[in-house]
């Protein structure tokens, strides 16, 4: 996207749900989709005497994060208390992390258009999310909203960016960058239609050059990577229009509308001071000693951009091909898998990403809950490889074998689907075909080789696709050519 003399800047702030089974100060279930108000109780509902308690599995995702996002981690953080009101707020205050984060100045490298850029992380803090509002409509149209508090209280890290982003397709990237490293560590699901996932943008417009910042506004709850990138094209796009005719940019809060395209005003933007943030009474200062540090270090696994860089050097893999294979954990696992049964990098990936991923993206369904286990799809391509069946046999057949699970070799062998590699069989077929087609013999021999394929396809009707297609190829040229 070209903005002529000018440049976008952004900052993004990313929340993301911690795959816990509890809240993150009291015992209620984090559940999605329970029946509204069923998970809650006086702590999560701010009740008066009710008294939080920290959940330990929250710190030690928070540090999994910052160590794998190379941050620093406070031997000592402290939650505060953001204070503002809105309905979905049950205590009149969230209770969050401010001037003491549990992570600090860190990085997330990403590329696009073939261009590596770091992006800066100013911190990674724990907090609480608030209910969740329902409306009857929409947020514009409702003439009423009821509040279901079962989101109240669930676990969130809130990861701040440094305004290093300069373009939407930078945005999306480092978001799409985040969200596998969340996945990879097993700490987020990334679902970001149920809100597992999202972020508030921070947007502002310069001259290209100029090293000061303009005023910024903020696009609150975007949730999915389309409308990320099109609600920032909309508003670098506005500021900069805005400019151009002697206005000036207000520093404001501003929603999204999806079916039209644009941003609009929500409302005018808090400073910090705004929230009177003091430190949280009812909890202790979380302190995290090196040995914990150092315990969570060795439960990291191997991040994509690591995996990547190693499916290209190991297997000899293209970027289109590792980018696709090491962006899910569960795919990347599945793949190295079928690898040790079937030696064969291109032709396991050629075979997942094509034929697997469409099974999969179809049933809406995780690598590791595929009905064809590694194992399965080896067996499959090993049938392909020994000439017992072709690569057009083995990709008709993928769906049953997928549906089924049936084991690939013993479906060929009920359904008479072996492949035809006897030479006097195949010679006799095509024997039958040339006789039928005298013009066509003829019209090859005078130069137009282009007829192979009528040939070919001839012979493949006839076998119902059970010719070996190489044997095939040669018997033909060669009573063609003799």
């Amino acid at each position: 996207m070209d903005y002529g003399d000018y440049e976008g800047v952004m900052g993004l702030e990313v929340h993301a749900h911690l795959l816990t089974q509890s809240k993150i100060f009291c015992g209620c279930s984090t559940e999605f989709g329970a029946e509204p108000n069923s998970h809650t109780c006086p702590t999560c509902m701010g009740l008066p005497g009710a008294l939080p308690v920290l959940n330990r599995k929250v710190v030690e995702f928070a540090i999994k994060l910052g160590l794998a996002l190379h941050c620093s981690i406070s031997h000592k953080s402290v939650f505060a208390r953001k204070n503002y009101f809105y309905p979905d707020l049950p205590k009149g205050y969230q209770i969050s992390q401010y001037e003491e984060p549990i992570c600090n100045n860190g990085w997330l490298d990403i590329e696009v258009d073939g261009q590596k850029k770091r992006i800066r992380i100013l911190r990674i803090h724990m907090e609480e999310d608030a209910g969740k509002l329902v409306h009857e409509r929409t947020i514009e149209t409702s003439s009423y909203s009821m509040v279901d508090y079962n989101r109240s209280s669930t676990p969130l890290l809130e990861i701040v960016s440094e305004p290093d982003l300069r373009t939407p397709a930078e945005a999306t990237a480092y978001l799409k960058a985040l969200r596998d490293i969340l996945m990879y560590l097993e700490i987020c699901d990334g679902n970001m239609e149920e809100g597992s996932f999202r972020c508030d943008a921070n947007v502002s417009v310069r001259k290209k050059g100029d090293e000061a910042f303009g005023t910024r506004a903020e696009l609150k709850n975007l949730n999915s990577f389309r409308f990320i990138e099109r609600s920032l094209d909309y508003e670098i796009e506005r500021q900069i229009a805005l400019i151009k005719k002697g206005g000036s940019v207000v520093q404001e809060t501003r929603l999204f509308n999806a079916e039209q395209g644009v941003t609009y005003s929500m409302r005018g933007k808090e400073e910090a001071h705004d929230y009177r943030y003091f430190p949280e009474p009812d909890l202790l200062p979380v302190t995290v000693d090196d040995a914990w540090i150092d315990a969570v270090q060795g439960t990291l696994p191997e991040l994509p951009l690591e995996k990547m860089d190693r499916f290209m050097t190991d297997y000899g893999l293209p970027r289109y091909d590792v980018e696709i294979l090491a962006s899910d954990r569960e795919l990347a696992r599945y793949f190295e898998d079928t690898l040790k049964a079937f030696p064969e990098p291109k032709t396991v990936s050629n075979f997942i990403m094509t034929e697997l991923l469409r099974e999969l993206k179809d049933g809406n369904i995780s690598p590791k809950d595929s009905p064809v286990k590694p194992q399965q799809l080896a067996e499959l391509l090993t049938l392909i490889k020994s000439g017992t069946i072709s690569n057009k046999i083995a990709k008709e057949i993928f769906p049953e074998i997928y549906r089924t699970g049936a084991s690939p070799a013993q479906y060929v062998k009920e359904k008479g689907l072996l492949q035809i590699s006897d030479e006097g069989a195949i010679e006799q077929i095509i024997d039958g075909i040339l006789g039928r087609s005298p013009k066509e013999v003829a019209d090859f021999k005078a130069g137009k080789e282009k007829l192979l394929g009528f040939f070919v396809g001839q012979a493949m009707k006839e076998t119902k696709g059970k010719a070996n297609p190489a044997l095939l190829n040669e018997i033909l040229l060669k009573k063609l050519k003799g």
